[in-house]
């Protein structure tokens, strides 16, 4: 692996705590300010315990990928130790399931903008908003859109800023010192009250828990640039820490502030919980933000899968002709791919528009899962054997099973559970063609003609320069 030069690397370590409120500011997205609407109206408010739970498991997926980048940096990160661990066949199959994770959460994000821009135009079709969205994303990443770069971090601010407005703004309007809420505030009490649908319906929402801490897997691509590499847990902890208190907090206050019956999949719970004849125009202002943010979000991802795209071709893991660019200058072939796939999501839009972000949704965030199990299961080859790493690592494997086998028992997340069954068994049958060609030729197939060129998008997953989730690092500043 090539290295930086030291002035470069010296430039940019971070130290834990930037890495911790990156990764804040980086998982927060649309798979919570909507998401958490649809795991509350399953899962009833003992939802909150899925979100505690599932920090958890988050964090131990973290840490094991943060102790496996602490002792051997890579730049391929968790798809380099798939295939260490197992071999080519698993360097394939985690790159694929991850790229078409964040396929599945881009067409997942583009659903959520619609449905907020709905708020305002409601006989608008769906499909014609995600279009919009889609196509406006594609062209900020085609021309590389500098300016567009520049906002990133305040975009990403944003979203930490809309949680704490509706933080202080919900407790304004419970205390009374602003009238005319919507709701009546009422605080669930007994079993009935928590478990409304009982242990199955907070089974089935655990996926929805998951989702909203997807993009964990990215920081740990991160962390071999902190000055203290070691530190990589602690930022991990601080990080989930801080989402889980967050998450908490403010679905705890939606759950006191809106009644169980009014959570739906088509509005978010804090524009609801917001809603108040003396503060009109806050669920309008908070909307607006969403937008921005689930809008920075999305084209982060596209940049991302750009990346992985290029990296899976030049390494004989997919057509040549996608590491290729367009006049040496745009991904025109890649992101001609990728606009197949959105249009796949613009077209269930079309034909199911009830449905469509319960199915994208559980689909991507079993996805997410699926690589996860591959980093935990790698950590298990890759690392020294310890008594706690093991205990945790099982840990996490039995909470990611739970959540994947909860999809099953709820009709809006088990179509879900096929689609991702039906992506997972076309990689696996691709994974064997691929590597039966391979064997078959002696070898792999790298293609170093596209390095230089493909520099810009390498960068995104772990070069000098880093994109995440809408955010854009630099020398040191966040």
């Amino acid at each position: 692996m090539k290295q930086p030069s030291s002035k470069t690397e010296e430039e940019d370590k971070l130290k834990w705590w930037q890495l911790s409120l990156l990764g804040i500011a980086g998982t927060i997205g649309t798979g919570y300010f909507l998401g958490s609407g649809l795991a509350i109206s399953m899962g009833g408010p003992a939802v909150l315990l899925a979100y505690i739970l599932a920090a958890i498991g988050t964090y131990v997926v973290f840490d094991a990928l943060a102790q496996m980048t602490a002792e051997d940096p890579e730049q391929g990160s968790f798809r380099s130790y798939a295939k260490k661990a197992f071999g080519n066949w698993a360097g394939f199959g985690s790159g694929w399931v991850y790229w078409f994770s964040e396929l599945l959460i881009m067409g997942s994000q583009l659903t959520a903008l619609s449905i907020f821009s709905r708020f305002w135009f409601p006989p608008v079709p769906m499909w014609v908003f995600a279009a919009s969205y889609a196509v406006v994303s594609l062209l900020i990443v085609f021309f590389g859109n500098k300016g567009f770069d520049r906002v990133e971090n305040i975009l990403a601010i944003i979203k930490v800023a809309a949680i704490l407005m509706f933080l202080v703004i919900a407790a304004v309007l419970l205390t009374g010192w602003i009238g005319g809420s919507k709701f009546s505030p009422k605080v669930p009490l007994g079993f009935k009250a928590l478990f409304p649908s009982g242990g199955i319906g907070l089974w089935s929402a655990f996926i929805f828990a998951f989702y909203a801490y997807g993009g964990i897997e990215v920081l740990g691509i991160m962390s071999y640039r902190l000055k203290k590499p070691e530190e990589a847990p602690k930022a991990g902890k601080v990080m989930l820490l801080g989402l889980a208190t967050v998450y908490v907090l403010s679905i705890g206050l939606a759950v006191i502030m809106v009644p169980l019956s009014a959570f739906n999949p088509k509005e978010s719970p804090f524009v609801l919980a917001l809603s108040s004849d003396h503060l009109t125009f806050v669920p309008h202002l908070f909307n607006g933000v969403l937008i921005i943010a689930g809008f920075s979000t999305m084209t982060a991802s596209l940049y991302a899968i750009t990346s992985m795209m290029i990296t899976l071709s030049q390494e004989g893991d997919a057509p040549k002709v996608f590491s290729k660019k367009w006049k040496d200058k745009y991904p025109f072939f890649a992101l001609c791919l990728i606009a197949g796939g959105l249009g796949g999501a613009i077209m269930m839009s079309l034909w199911l528009p009830g449905k469509v972000y319960e199915y994208i949704t559980t689909a991507a965030g079993l996805m997410i899962l699926y690589n996860w199990s591959f980093i935990l299961l790698s950590s298990r080859k890759l690392l020294k054997p310890s008594l706690l790493n093991g205990v945790k690592r099982w840990l996490g494997l039995v909470l990611i099973a739970t959540a994947v086998a909860g999809t099953l028992f709820h009709a809006l997340s088990r179509p879900g559970f096929y689609i991702s069954l039906l992506i997972v068994s076309l990689i696996a049958l691709s994974d064997w063609i691929v590597q039966h060609i391979h064997n078959k030729n002696g070898g792999s197939v790298k293609d170093h003609s596209t390095d230089e060129q493909s520099n810009e998008y390498h960068s995104l997953l772990g070069g000098p320069e880093f994109r995440i989730k809408g955010i854009r690092m630099r020398k040191n500043k966040v």
